[in-house]
């Protein structure tokens, strides 16, 4: 395969994560990793590099609508922002330490556990009691719903930030955007709507992978003509992907969620196991 023919490739592949990403909130570089690595043969943190500048590249792009559109919750993704910044740097360092086929059955496992979470939501409260936490902070918001205006209230906010240190960690670990830890952190404990969860966590990711991109590039791991064709790809996927988020039904991008990552997980960690790869 030629240099045009495999960019074209990523791309394509890039276009369709990106899209997928903006729908769930995973941003598109927890599809993209482990795609480039079992199917095309990158080495897994040359991968984790390119999605790295994918991921900043998507939070740039959907997020600016999701915001417009008032789906988003800034202060919500602003404090824990905090916690996830922090996580990355420390995950980011790790790299260097954790073998290529540990990195793969962590990813894998990470996905199991939120494909799982995302197809068996904890059912919601009735009426969610409001966090005195929350309301001193004024993290409870409103979005737009089919019939008006929808309220809500945000709750065990000190369990939400301990989630995004470790959603922080695996992003800087595995050079992702940990938008599915932030999604389930947000929706299933948080009591965020999960519309808003997404939208929030697409706010998020970018400034997680910026906190850790830095470090992969020190090391040699982000190469750029792997990350241009990654980066052009997810932006494009994410920008239709937003548009469509907003007609979309819950129920139904969770299990689009679930199946994606669910079969991503079981990959990564045959091939982490059975040494797949190096």
């Amino acid at each position: 395969m030629n240099t045009l023919a495999f960019s074209s490739v990523v791309y394509g592949i890039s276009a369709l994560a990106g899209f997928l990403g903006a729908l769930t909130g995973l941003g598109g570089g927890v599809i993209v990793t482990p795609v480039l690595t079992l199917m095309l043969g990158v080495d897994l943190r040359f991968a984790m590099g390119a999605t790295l500048i994918s991921v900043i590249a998507t939070s740039s792009g959907a997020a600016a609508a999701y915001v417009r559109e008032g789906f988003t919750n800034v202060r919500v993704g602003m404090f824990l922002e905090i916690a996830t910044t922090l996580g990355a740097i420390a995950g980011a360092h790790l790299t260097a330490v954790v073998p290529v086929s540990g990195l793969a059955v962590i990813f894998g496992l990470v996905l199991l556990y939120s494909a799982w979470q995302s197809a068996h939501p904890i059912p919601p409260q009735k009426e969610p009691r409001a966090d005195p936490l929350a309301v001193h902070l004024k993290l409870d918001g409103a979005y737009p719903g089919a019939k008006g205006v929808v309220h809500y209230h945000v709750t065990r906010v000190k369990t939400g930030f301990s989630l995004m240190f470790s959603a922080g960690m695996l992003s800087g670990l595995l050079g992702i955007g940990s938008g599915a830890m932030k999604v389930i952190a947000m929706d299933q404990f948080m009591k965020i709507p999960f519309k808003v969860s997404t939208t929030t966590s697409n706010f998020m990711i970018g400034v997680t992978a910026a906190a850790s991109a830095g470090i992969y590039l020190h090391r040699g791991y982000i190469e750029p003509g792997l990350a241009m064709p990654v980066m052009l790809g997810v932006l494009t996927g994410s920008l239709i992907g937003a548009r469509i988020l907003v007609g979309a039904r819950p129920r139904l991008l969770r299990l689009v969620f679930a199946g994606v990552v669910g079969l991503l997980a079981f990959e990564m960690i045959y091939n982490g196991v059975t040494g797949g790869l190096k």
